[in-house]
C-alpha cells in the first residue's frame, strides 16, 4: 500500500485531471502470461498453452478483435475495466460475505472498567464518525498523492465518498452496490446500532442540530437498557446477512412481503453505519481470537447475530474491549479503511472525550428498535443461516503473528524494498510447506487513473522460485553468494512487476476485459480462457496483501479458495505483524505451519544478508564504508517489544502512533481476488 502524502482537496476527486486507466498492448500482455505461467505447469500443459495463445493472438484473430472493441469502450468509459472488475470481483461472487469477502481491521485491546467505558469508547467514536462525514460531506478531503515508487502522483478520491453512502444489496445471481445520491433534502442521518442482536435508529441530527457525545451516550445508554428487556427480544434477523448471497437474496425477498420488514430494511440499507455493541466472549482475547471474533463474530452463542454484513462500515466495540472495523469490501480498497480507521483513532487520542458540555437537546426522543414480522419460514431461513456460520466459525484456521526479529528498517539497509521482500518471504514459506510455487494475488493500487481500482501483482515470479528452490534444496552447490544474488533478482523481478501493475499495464485486468467483451459480443468462449493454464492462473492459492498502519492496529481476512492461505501483513520499523488464515476443512492446509515457515524463511534470509555484507565488508577492508553495511550487532540484539499500553482513562483508545514512513514499493492494501473464488467448487475462475 502507498504511504501517502496529503494536500487540501482541489477535488480531483471526480476523476478532474486523471488520466483515464491504459490498455495494454494485446501482444505484451499474451508474452507476460505465458511468462507468468510456464513454471506453475507441466511442460505438456504449457505447450498446449503456447500454441493456444499463439492462436488468439494471431493476425486477424479474434484476440485482435476483442482488442479494438476494448479500445472502443475505454473511449467511451471513465474507466473501461471498472465494471467488468467490480462484477468478477463482488458482486457476482455468490460465497457468504464473513471471512470469505468482508476483511477487519482490529484495534488495540481496550481497557474498559466497567460496562458505561464500552459505551463512553463507542460515543467518541461516533463522534469520529460525523467528523470525518462532515469533511466527505464538504468534499473537503485532502486528496491523497502517492510517494516511493512514482511519487507526487494524485490519486483518485471517489472511494472515500462511498464509505458511508452505500450499501451491498443481495441478487439471486448477481449483487448491486446502491449508491445513495444525495438528494435536495437529505433526511436526518442515523446509525444503527446493534446490541444483543436487535437493532435500533440512532439519530445523529435531532433538530437539525447534531448531537454532541453526552447526547450519543445518552441514547446508547438507553439502547442498552432497551436490549436488556428480555419480553421484546426479536429474532437475530442479521445472521441471514451471513449467509450466502443467492440465499440471503431469497431470505430478503421473503422478508419484504411484510410492510414492518420493508420499513426496518429500508432505515438499515440508509443508514451512515453501523456500531456494533458486543457482549464480552472470551477470558482470555489473543490477537489471533480477537481476529476470528471480528471476522465472524463467533456464531450465534456469541455475537455473530449482532450484525449487518452489507453495510460497508461496521465499528465493534466489545464489552470486553475486543473493538475493531468489520467493512464490506466492494465500495473501496484497504487504503480507505485504513485512512479512516487512523482518522478515527487520531481523533479520539487528540480529542477528549467531551462528555461535559453544551446543553443537550431537552428530552432526545428515545431510540426505535427495529421491528421484525417472521413467518414460519422465516425461523427455517434463520435456524439454516445459523448452521452455515458455525461451520464457517469453525472451519477458520487464523494465526496472527507478531515477528519482532526484525522490521522493515533492516531491510531498507539491504536496499530492498520491504514489501517485495516479504513477497519473497512468502514464497519461501508456502514452498517449504507444500514442495510447488502457486499462483499469488497481491492487490496493487490503480487509483493514479480515474475510477482506478486495483489489479494483481503476480508475487510467484520464475525468480523467485529459483530463489526458494536453492534455499530448500539442500544442497551444499550453491554458494550463499549465488542465494544472495538470486533474492536480488526475485525482488528486482517483484519490483518491476509491481510497477507494471500500478502503471495500469498489468495482465489480469487485461485478460478479464478480453474474457468480458467476448460474452457481451455473444462470442463463443475463445480457447485461451478454457484452457487448463487460465484455471490454474486464477487459483489464488496464496492471496497476499500489505496493510501497513501509523496507528498500532493490524487488518485480517479469510482465505479465497477451500485450500488457499489469506496472507495480510503490516511491516513496522523494528516488527512485522502477520495475519495468517486457511480452512480446517482442508487437509492440506495449516495456518500454524505456515507461519513456522515463514519465520524460518525470514531467520535464513536475514542470516543470507548478514553473511554477504560481512564478507564483502572483509573483501573491501575494514578502512572502506560499503553501502550494504548492515548493524554487526543485529543477531545478538533482544528483541524489544512494545510494551502493553495502559490507560487510565477508558474514554481513549489504547494507541500507539508511528511516524509515517515512505516505502519503496506501492503495492496496496486489500484482500484478494474474492471474485475469482466464485466457482469455489472446483476452486477456480471460470
Amino acid at each position: 500500500m502507498p504511504v501517502l502524502d496529503k494536500e487540501p482537496s482541489k477535488d480531483l476527486g471526480g476523476g478532474d485531471g486523471l488520466p483515464k486507466l491504459p490498455l495494454p498492448a494485446l501482444k505484451d500482455t499474451l508474452d507476460m502470461y505465458l511468462r507468468c505461467m510456464k513454471h506453475l505447469l507441466t511442460e505438456d500443459q504449457f505447450n498446449k498453452t503456447q500454441h493456444v495463445v499463439k492462436q488468439f493472438g494471431a493476425p486477424g484473430g479474434v484476440g485482435e478483435l476483442l482488442q479494438s472493441k476494448l479500445e472502443e469502450r475505454r473511449e467511451n468509459k471513465a474507466n473501461w475495466v471498472y465494471e467488468y472488475w467490480l462484477n468478477d470481483m463482488y458482486l457476482n461472487n455468490r460465497l457468504a460475505l464473513p471471512v470469505n469477502s468482508s476483511p477487519a481491521m482490529v484495534f488495540p485491546q481496550q481497557n474498559f472498567k466497567a460496562p458505561i467505558d464500552s459505551l463512553r469508547f463507542a460515543a467518541h467514536l461516533i463522534s469520529g464518525v460525523l467528523e470525518y462525514k462532515t469533511l466527505l460531506d464538504a468534499r473537503a478531503l485532502p486528496v491523497d498523492y502517492a510517494r516511493g515508487q512514482l511519487a507526487g502522483t494524485p490519486m483518485c478520491m471517489e472511494q472515500y465518498y462511498r464509505l458511508f453512502t452505500s450499501y451491498r444489496l443481495p441478487g439471486p445471481e448477481r449483487d448491486t452496490l446502491v449508491a445513495q445520491e444525495s438528494s435536495v433534502m437529505p433526511e436526518p442521518e442515523h446509525i444503527i446500532v446493534a446490541c444483543k442482536n436487535q437493532f435500533f435508529v440512532l439519530d445523529v441530527v435531532i433538530n437539525f442540530r447534531r448531537l454532541n457525545e453526552r447526547d450519543l451516550l445518552t441514547q446508547l445508554e438507553k439502547i442498552a437498557r432497551m436490549a436488556d428487556s428480555e419480553e421484546e427480544q426479536l429474532p437475530p434477523i442479521g445472521l441471514l446477512t451471513s449467509d450466502g448471497r443467492t440465499e440471503w437474496a431469497e431470505s430478503r425477498s421473503v422478508l419484504m412481503r411484510e410492510s414492518t420488514n420493508r420499513d426496518s430494511l429500508d432505515m438499515i440499507e440508509r443508514c451512515l453505519c453501523l456500531v456494533c455493541l458486543d457482549d464480552a466472549t472470551e477470558p482470555e482475547l489473543s490477537d489471533t481470537t480477537r481476529a476470528m471474533l471480528m471476522l465472524h463474530g463467533g456464531g450465534l452463542a456469541k455475537n455473530g447475530g449482532n450484525r449487518w454484513y452489507d453495510k460497508p462500515m461496521q465499528f465493534v466495540v466489545g464489552a470486553d474491549g475486543c473493538c475493531g472495523v468489520v467493512c464490506e469490501h466492494s465500495p473501496f480498497e484497504g487504503i480507505v479503511l485504513v485512512q479512516c480507521t487512523e482518522y478515527l483513532l487520531k481523533y479520539m487520542i487528540g480529542s477528549p472525550s467531551k462528555l461535559v458540555r453544551a446543553a443537550s437537546v431537552s428530552e432526545l426522543p428515545a431510540p426505535r428498535r427495529l421491528r421484525w414480522k417472521c413467518t414460519p419460514e422465516i425461523h427455517k431461513l434463520l435456524a439454516s443461516s445459523v448452521d452455515k456460520l458455525q461451520r464457517l466459525v469453525k472451519n477458520l484456521d487464523m494465526n496472527v503473528h507478531k515477528f519482532y526479529d526484525y522490521g522493515k528498517e533492516f531491510i531498507k539497509r539491504q536496499k530492498m524494498s520491504p514489501d517485495a521482500y516479504i513477497q519473497v518471504a512468502l514464497q519461501l514459506a508456502y514452498y517449504r510447506c507444500h514442495g510447488r510455487p502457486v499462483s499469488t494475488y497481491e492487490s496493487a493500487s490503480i487509483r493514479r487513473f480515474q475510477e482506478g481500482r486495483v489489479d494483481n501483482i503476480r508475487s510467484a515470479t520464475p525468480e523467485a522460485l529459483a530463489f526458494v528452490k536453492a534455499m530448500t534444496d539442500g544442497k551444499l552447490s550453491t554458494s550463499d553468494t549465488e542465494k544472495m544474488e538470486m533474492l536480488r533478482g526475485a525482488i528486482t523481478a517483484q519490483t518491476k512487476y509491481t510497477i507494471l501493475a500500478i502503471t495500469g499495464m498489468a495482465i489480469d485486468n487485461h485478460l478479464l476485459g478480453l474474457r468480458e467483451i467476448a460474452q457481451e459480443l455473444k462470442i463463443e468462449k475463445p480457447e485461451i480462457f478454457k484452457d487448463e493454464a487460465h484455471l490454474i492462473s486464477n487459483q489464488f492459492i496464496l492471496s497476499t496483501s500489505q496493510v501497513p498502519t501509523t496507528v498500532e492496529m493490524f487488518c485480517c481476512y479469510g482465505p479465497v479458495l477451500p485450500n488457499g492461505y489469506g496472507a495480510c501483513y503490516n511491516p513496522q520499523s523494528d516488527h512485522i505483524i502477520f495475519s495468517v488464515s486457511s480452512f480446517r476443512e482442508s487437509p492440506q492446509t495449516c495456518s500454524a505451519d505456515f507461519v513456522k515457515c515463514l519465520v524460518q524463511g525470514l531467520l535464513d534470509m536475514r542470516d543470507l544478508c548478514n553473511k554477504c555484507n560481512s564478507s564483502s565488508a572483509r573483501r573491501q577492508g575494514q578502512t572502506l564504508e560499503t553501502h550494504t553495511q548492515t548493524d554487526t550487532n543485529w543477531q545478538n540484539k533482544t528483541p524489544q517489544r512494545p510494551t502493553d499500553l495502559t490507560n487510565n482513562q477508558p474514554t481513549l483508545p489504547q494507541v500507539v502512533l508511528k511516524t509515517p514512513d515512505q516505502t519503496k514499493v506501492e503495492a496496496q492494501t486489500q484482500t484478494s481476488s474474492q471474485g475469482d473464488a466464485q466457482a469455489l467448487k472446483n476452486g477456480s475462475k471460470s
